[in-house]
């Protein structure tokens, strides 16, 4: 599957809604788990704002990778973000979108740093 760096350098990247354990089936409750390295993963849903435009991205991360400290309004860095484009059918409807992965969502907060990801 094609894999797309995102530069997050001109971007102001805060937390949108605090990280959630992502549900592989919500029939069952079952935790989604990383394929290659069976970590549990969660979601962050983050305000993406660059070029006068702002997006919310809910961004797949390993829970190895989020601080614990993540609030709405925390900025953060995505560390390691890319975008997967992805297609299926479901009852002969197609569907499309993009999905966001990141190897970490870090708080900025405590660095005293600016709103600006890495």
């Amino acid at each position: 599957m094609r894999q797309i760096p995102v530069d997050t350098s001109a971007a102001t990247v805060m937390v949108a809604q605090p990280p959630q354990p992502k549900v592989k089936d919500r029939r069952t409750g079952e935790r989604a788990m990383d394929a290659e390295t069976g970590a549990a993963l969660s979601t962050v849903d983050v305000m993406f704002a660059a070029n006068g435009a702002v997006e919310i991205l809910s961004v797949t991360v390993p829970e190895s990778g989020v601080s614990e400290d993540l609030t709405m309004g925390t900025p953060v860095a995505l560390t390691g973000l890319i975008a997967r484009p992805w297609e299926n059918e479901f009852n002969g409807q197609k569907r499309h979108g993009i999905a966001f992965r990141a190897v970490a969502v870090t708080s900025l907060a405590a660095t005293g740093s600016a709103s600006k990801a890495a």
